[in-house]
């Protein structure tokens, strides 16, 4: 089996970080998806479908630009602030009644979480290289966030009730 390549460098280790913030974001809109489409929540699984095809292209333009024929190994000081990527979607966010509009708002957290992240490490004293592709990430991410906040305006945003479950399921037997 061929070695994964190794980053290296300063640079190198920051598109990994990137390219894992994707990857990760790519697994829980996959994840949430499943468990929509577990509960018959078919629409908004379908919304968090296409939500993780647009950050595989994000992914896949972070491997070309590297020329990177896959995952890099990580290095070993590899770690985020929080137990989860800056653009990784919390769980305790899903509810099997969401709509549409709910998905959209915890896309909007999760890309205005890495717009923060990149504007951090903009601002940072990382190297010049380091910044300026932060610095771009981070202006993707705005875009990203403008988008997100135009598709909100053409969904209907839940009312009070939205989870209430008018036949809930039965424990007692």
């Amino acid at each position: 089996m061929k070695a994964k390549p190794k980053p290296s460098g300063q640079y190198a280790d920051f598109m990994t970080r990137a390219y894992t913030m994707e990857i990760e974001a790519i697994d829980r809109y996959a994840q949430f998806a499943e468990q929509l489409e577990t509960h018959n929540n078919r629409e908004v699984a379908q919304l968090f479908r296409k939500l993780a095809d647009i950050e595989k292209l994000h992914a896949k333009r972070i491997l070309d630009e590297m020329k990177w024929p896959s995952m890099p190994a990580l290095p070993p000081a590899y770690a985020w602030e929080s137990d989860e990527g800056p653009e990784t979607a919390p769980f305790d966010r899903l509810h099997y009644l969401m709509q549409p509009w709910h998905a959209l708002e915890i896309a909007l957290r999760c890309e205005r979480d890495a717009q923060q992240y990149y504007e951090n490490v903009a601002a940072s004293r990382a190297p010049q290289k380091v910044r300026d592709a932060a610095r771009e990430m981070a202006t993707e991410e705005a875009e990203h966030v403008r988008l997100i906040q135009e598709w909100m305006k053409r969904v209907p945003r839940p009312g009070a009730g939205w989870d209430e479950d008018p036949d809930p399921p039965s424990t007692s037997g």
